[in-house]
């Protein structure tokens, strides 16, 4: 008697036409990104090949390109608009480009999926983004400690320190562009976005260090957000 299919869960990151009728999809898994092809991408497979959507998809295939057997719907998607949708596409694009391909991972899995549903319920959304990067950096490895500076020494309120990429906050004495407060860190480190600019120097911090990972290729997603 044959195996049954194992099914996984999976949401579509994105998808692509493929030659014919077929579509290029990349999706995540607790078992890593996979890229897998979906035959017949206009049947009613293909119209749950949508982000956003909870599935459960069965993979063939030992090579690097899957291809899709079975797959279902197996939750309610999340209905995003305007600026959140935006923020679930810069989640996707983000893990396409920097998650490893196959590379199991059920925590990024669970935080994506808990951020979505965070988004669809409206939260705010500067908060959610830069615990999903924060998140998203420590899981591949290149984390850093905000309470701590390169030399093992706490960061001190009223210091200035600036970011060494891959190793950490190191201590300036000297005022220059692109610093961050000691304040606005320990603040990040205990995620209390009550502090005035924590939030900015978050996002500024976070982009510094997903820059130098992101190979020099700026991120589509984020030009959505400067669409009038």
């Amino acid at each position: 008697m044959a195996n049954p299919p194992i099914l996984q869960p999976a949401f579509v990151l994105h998808s692509r036409p493929y030659r014919e009728n077929s579509a290029l999809v990349d999706f995540l898994t607790p078992g890593g990104r996979l890229r897998a092809v979906l035959r017949s991408a206009r049947s009613k497979a293909g119209t749950q090949a949508r982000p956003f959507v909870p599935l459960e998809a069965e993979f063939r295939g030992k090579g690097e390109l899957k291809n899709v057997g079975r797959m279902e719907t197996v939750g309610v998607a999340a209905w995003m608009v305007g600026d959140a949708l935006f923020s679930g596409l810069y989640l996707n694009e983000l893990l396409i480009r920097l998650l490893p391909a196959e590379d199991p991972n059920q925590v990024i899995y669970d935080a994506y999926a808990a951020t979505l549903q965070a988004l669809a319920a409206g939260r705010p959304l500067e908060p959610l983004l830069r615990a999903f990067e924060w998140r998203l950096l420590d899981e591949l490895g290149y984390g850093f400690a905000l309470d701590t500076d390169v030399n093992g020494d706490a960061v001190e309120a009223d210091g200035m320190y600036r970011l060494q990429v891959d190793a950490g906050l190191e201590r300036v004495w000297l005022v220059q562009p692109g610093l961050f407060s000691g304040s606005a860190l320990l603040a990040m480190a205990e995620a209390d976005w009550t502090t005035p600019g924590a939030l900015n120097a978050a996002k500024r911090l976070m982009r510094q260090a997903l820059a130098v990972h992101l190979g020099g290729r700026p991120l589509v997603s984020r030009e959505l957000f400067r669409k009038p």
